[in-house]
């Protein structure tokens, strides 16, 4: 099967900017959770939205598995099976950082919600990443922010804490990239590690 890159990381890491260059350098099909769809542009608004202040998380957490059921069944699987490389801002790995280690759900029952989601298709290569605190909250300030990037300091830590024990955790799968290069010398990084790691 092609590869499946997906890219992880906290808010303002720069990683939608590194998951463009790399599909762009790759030739693959660039695509995004939530909101890769349709359909799932509908639910995202719903996430992102700031006027929503009470969605319960495990509802929060459905939405999120929703929107990914829809995009592997519409994008991410169709172009794998056309022998086409998948490079997604974000994947299933973000549920369990944002609604897992964020929001304290159980993170073996998420697994198993999305791993159903995903039919059974996880990234095959997850670049993390990774950018200093204060590099985070000068590319966030000025800008409206959504309901994700409202959320505290601690929820936003908790976040990229699990991030990073994921990251430790299956080294074989995860590539750990800082974003304290300019985005072409990070780019150029990526590049070079995501085909050290798929063998090219």
């Amino acid at each position: 099967m092609p590869p499946y890159v997906a890219f992880e990381g906290p808010e303002g890491s720069g990683k939608s900017t590194q998951a463009a260059l790399l599909a762009e350098s790759l030739g693959a099909v660039l695509t995004r959770e939530t909101g890769g769809t349709a359909i799932g542009r509908r639910l995202r608004e719903i996430l992102h939205d700031t006027a929503v202040d009470d969605l319960d998380w495990r509802a929060e957490a459905l939405i999120a598995a929703a929107d990914r059921a829809q995009h592997m069944a519409a994008v991410v699987i169709p172009a794998l099976a056309e022998g086409r490389t998948v490079v997604s801002d974000r994947s299933v790995y973000s549920t369990l950082a944002y609604q897992g280690y964020g929001r304290g759900l159980d993170i073996d029952e998420l697994r198993t919600i999305n791993d159903w989601a995903v039919q059974g298709t996880w990234p095959s290569l997850v670049v993390f990443v990774e950018a200093p605190a204060h590099v985070v909250a000068d590319r966030l300030s000025g800008r409206d922010l959504d309901r994700f990037e409202r959320a505290g300091n601690e929820f936003h830590q908790r976040v990229l804490d699990g991030f990073r024990a994921m990251a430790l955790a299956d080294r074989e799968r995860w590539i750990v990239i800082d974003t304290h290069s300019p985005k072409d010398v990070t780019a150029a990084e990526v590049l070079r590690a995501v085909k050290e790691r798929l063998g090219d």
